[in-house]
């Protein structure tokens, strides 16, 4: 058990990782109608200080993976103090969300399927288009219905409201849509372990394409969305938030047609990023105002 402390166990958790999932939480929050800061931020900690990591170790542990992986360019070799420490992240995390049931039994699911998704007995990343319905319904809607039972202290039913069903699941179409992008620098690895994942089926460019096709209809769904339940200036304030999304995409997109090479691990992290932030800093303002 003393192994839970090397570095290399804590690197694997890649707790950094949590800001590239953190926009469906601001979401949540934003729309949140009785949000209770003390709430917010046990949600907050219990999601990206704990549960994500401990998905990020309890994947890398059986992915083993020697090749870039997300916020790690270089991951050092697995051990078993990961898989520990993984578990006992979880366990923090069940500890953290006791407080409301229906918030308690989500964690533990999504805990549950995170594991299904790299375990060999099970391992739904092997399976390409479930793996891509799954992860992107789990850590789209399901997430965002989670955080904001969390957040407003309420039990599950409570939550079944039309206008929080059509923002969850804009979340899943948003994640739907960006998920396979993060597989694309891993296709040989992947392909090697036996996970066919949907950018290897889409080939480099049908990633580019199938991405961009998504990325539209999300776009589209949120500016109906966001007219329909806000106003134009808040449509007007996505759209300019999501132009630098847009432009680094379409630089990429022509950078690879050109040498397929450049579909790395490094601009695939400057997308997330970009993403990322432009999607935290307009539910900090959706939030706000």
């Amino acid at each position: 058990m003393t192994s839970i402390f090397n570095k290399s166990a804590w690197l694997h958790l890649r707790i950094p990782f949590s800001f590239f999932l953190m926009p469906v939480f601001l979401f949540a929050l934003a729309v949140s109608s009785n949000v209770s800061i003390q709430n917010a931020l046990i949600v907050f900690i219990c999601l990206h200080i704990f549960l994500y990591p401990a998905s990020n170790g309890y994947n890398s542990y059986f992915d083993k993976d020697e090749g870039s992986i997300g916020s790690l360019k270089n991951p050092p070799k697995v051990n078993k103090g990961l898989y520990y420490l993984s578990l006992i992240f979880d366990f923090i995390a069940l500890l953290l969300a006791a407080y409301n049931i229906a918030f308690l039994l989500m964690i533990l699911v999504y805990g549950l399927v995170s594991k299904a998704y790299s375990h060999p007995l099970i391992r739904l990343k092997k399976y390409p288009f479930g793996s891509w319905l799954i992860a992107g319904f789990f850590q789209g809607a399901f997430t965002f219905m989670m955080s904001y039972i969390g957040i407003n202290d309420i039990h599950f039913f409570a939550a079944l409201d039309k206008e929080l069903l059509l923002a969850a699941i804009l979340t899943s179409v948003m994640l739907w849509g960006s998920y396979p992008m993060t597989q694309i620098y891993q296709h040989e690895e992947d392909y090697e372990r036996g996970d066919i994942t949907l950018s290897y089926k889409l080939g480099i460019l049908g990633t580019f394409h199938f991405v961009g096709l998504v990325f539209s209809l999300s776009s589209l769904g949120f500016v109906w969305y966001f007219n329909s339940y806000f106003n134009l200036t808040v449509v007007s304030i996505y759209l300019i938030m999501m132009a630098p999304v847009i432009g680094y995409f379409s630089y990429w997109y022509f950078k690879v047609r050109k040498d397929k090479q450049a579909a790395d691990f490094d601009h695939t992290m400057k997308l997330n990023f970009i993403s990322a932030s432009c999607l935290n800093i307009f539910f900090i303002y959706l939030f706000l105002c």
